[in-house]
């Protein structure tokens, strides 16, 4: 990973954090999207420090993945000059003044950022949800609740107690943009108060308080149409105990980690394929591996969704199948005597009983 410059414009060598940061752009930017921005701004002002993709990743205890994801973001809010090689790797960091930056709107950015960019925000596992991996797109921009109409809304006996259960699971009161983003569940996705105690409940589960993971959970939820906690509860027990088949074939005791979630959601989600085919495929990597190869075995099941298996009859037919080639393909074709070549192409010589004894009467009296 080659070293990256980092330099900036009219920023002093301390670490001073410029309060149009604090005020317009911290608040609606992910948690470890600030601690990259912070940390950037501490490290201008370390003499000889090395800055690379991966010596911020470890600082931070965060995965490579996140750390560009954080450096695309400020980007796009043009706090951040990034310069890239012709491998598209990072090699120089400019930051900028954000008070210098000549498009920001004090009244509105807040508002927009988030909404904006909420993909870009949602927590590298976002696989936990059940939401295909592969279509996720960006939502609207949802509006921005003034003060008044926060009020307003909060007298509504409804969202009031669910607002009061929130702040239980999150074990802390509630922020402004908690509160925004409770009133968007409410009013714009039409989820009822018992729907969205629920949300929250299940995504405190995983340990993911992130609003911005939260509002991707509620938004796949929309999408699939589930509008009801039941629905809900259905949907994410039917997740789990997809995770649940897995771990069982490839004996595991242990939740399934992030790129694991990733493979076995593609295998419900997207190749529709139900529990007892993954277990199949499961099973026949434990057989060939000799362990719990989800990369196999996805190999195994991509195969089959290609040649369009259905059920486990689909499966018997294609192993018929391939059993059948293999057969053919070890018969050995014989070579017919009769076949030409430089050495029978002449006329064959036939010999009779007389020309046998005429023959060997011949060898004796040359013997003698």
């Amino acid at each position: 990973m080659n070293s990256i410059t980092l330099c900036a414009e009219g920023i002093s060598d301390v670490t001073i954090v410029p309060n149009t940061f604090i005020d317009f752009y911290m608040p609606s930017a992910n948690g470890a999207y600030v601690k990259v921005y912070l940390y950037l701004l501490r490290s201008i002002g370390t003499a000889n420090l090395e800055i690379t993709v991966t010596s911020i990743a470890d600082h931070l205890e965060n995965t490579e993945t996140d750390i560009i994801r954080a450096l695309n973001y400020w980007e796009k809010q043009k706090l951040l000059k990034i310069e890239r090689n012709a491998l598209d790797e990072i090699i120089a960091i400019r930051m900028v003044d954000p008070n210098l930056v000549n498009n920001i709107n004090k009244t509105t950015v807040s508002n927009t950022t988030v909404n904006t960019t909420v993909i870009d925000n949602v927590d590298s596992e976002i696989a936990d949800v059940s939401v295909n991996i592969h279509t996720a797109k960006e939502p609207a921009i949802r509006q921005k609740y003034t003060q008044k109409q926060i009020s307003e809304l909060s007298s509504n006996d409804e969202i009031k107690y669910a607002m009061h259960i929130v702040e239980i699971y999150l074990d802390r009161p509630l922020k402004p943009m908690d509160m925004q983003l409770i009133l968007y569940l409410y009013e714009e996705l039409n989820f009822s108060s018992e729907l969205i105690m629920y949300l929250y409940e299940y995504c405190v589960s995983k340990n993911k308080k992130n609003p911005s993971y939260i509002e991707a959970v509620a938004l796949s939820w929309a999408k699939e149409g589930i509008d009801t906690e039941e629905k809900a509860r259905e949907a994410t027990a039917s997740h789990n105990e997809h995770f649940n088949t897995v771990n069982k074939a490839f004996g595991l005791n242990r939740p399934p980690g992030q790129i694991e979630r990733q493979y076995i959601t593609k295998w419900v989600e997207v190749f529709l394929f139900s529990d007892d085919i993954i277990t199949e495929a499961c099973n026949r990597t434990l057989l060939r591996t000799q362990k719990p190869d989800f990369k196999y075995a996805d190999k195994i099941l991509e195969t089959w969704f290609k040649k369009g298996v259905k059920n486990m009859a689909d499966i018997a037919k294609l192993d018929e199948e391939f059993a059948m080639g293999n057969r053919l393909k070890s018969k050995v074709t014989p070579i017919s005597r009769q076949t030409s070549n430089k050495f029978n192409q002449f006329p064959q010589r036939t010999y009779s009983a007389n020309d046998y004894a005429e023959l060997e009467r011949k060898l004796i009296n040359k013997g003698l």
